[in-house]
Formats: C-alpha cells, structure tokens, sequence
C-alpha cells in the first residue's frame, strides 16, 4: 500500500487535530478566550472608580503592588449590567504590550477544545463592530462565543464614539 502524500510539516493534514486550551466564562452567555491570553483568575477586590473615564472601564486595582486597570466586560461588548457576586472574577490578561483586567460573572471552565468544535460565526452576526467574535463553539448542549481580546480592546464601542 502506498504512503499517503504528507504535506511539508511530515503529517497528514487529516492527522493533526490540535486542541486549544481555553478559559471559558460566563457574561449571561458564555465567552471564551485563549488561554495563552490569561495570566492569572482573580477574585473582585477593592476597585478604585478613575474620574472620567470610559463607562466600561470599572477602575483600578491593587495586584501584588501592581496597579491594574479593570474593565467591566459586560459594558463593554453593551450587555446589560449586572450586580457583583461572590463568583464574580478578574481575569487577568495579557493584550498587546499591556496587562488588563476583565471583570467577569464567573469563570466556568478551563479547558482544551478540540479545534474541530470552532466554527466561523455567521456572516449575519459580523458586522464592523463585532469583529472580535473570531468564532463560536458547540460543546456538548451549549454554544461558547470565542474573543480576540486585541480586537475588542483596539476597537472604540459604537455608544463611546457617538459622546
């Protein structure tokens, strides 16, 4: 029997079936990020409120000496807000150059997911202010929207460019 053709990297394409290690969280919905973007989960401490700033951005906080914007995630996609929980977290990112907090409703999981499970979100959903959805997942009976974090935080919201 013949060897199948194998593509430059030595294996065939068929083979490879990567998993992506993902930190999944829930925002009403549930939101995934890439791991390799999540320094660390924190729990919702003392946030200090910075005078005229952005509505999405909460404040500050305190990290080990390191002073830490955080915004709140939920604003910022223009979810409606929602009270702080004890499940309520920090997700502590790495963006670009810089470190961030996300404040989220709770973290669920982490996780790897199969790549094959990633699926290109709809045209109808993407639109010039929601080019940071680069995908959404089935796992098992539930749907989680995929983020790329530069995008979302490159990008002004729709409501902040109209003040």
């Amino acid at each position: 029997m013949p060897d199948p053709k194998l593509p430059p990297a030595g294996l065939r394409e068929d083979v490879i079936q990567e998993d992506i290690p993902v930190v999944v969280f829930s925002l009403g919905e549930q939101y995934g990020v890439p791991i390799v973007q999540v320094q660390e989960i924190v729990r919702v401490g003392h946030i200090t409120r910075v005078p005229n700033s952005p509505p999405y951005m909460e404040g500050v906080i305190n990290l080990r000496g390191r002073v830490l914007p955080v915004l709140n995630l939920r604003k910022r996609l223009g979810l409606p807000g929602k009270e702080l929980t004890k499940a309520s977290r920090v997700v502590v990112s790495e963006v670009g150059q810089k470190v961030i907090g996300l404040l989220v409703d709770s973290v669920l999981h982490v996780l790897k997911m199969p790549a094959s499970s990633i699926e290109e979100p709809p045209e109808d959903v993407l639109e010039v202010d929601t080019d940071y959805i680069t995908g959404v997942s089935r796992l098992q009976d539930r749907l989680v929207i995929m983020l790329d974090l530069e995008r979302l935080l490159r990008r002004e919201p729709a409501a902040q460019e109209q003040q």
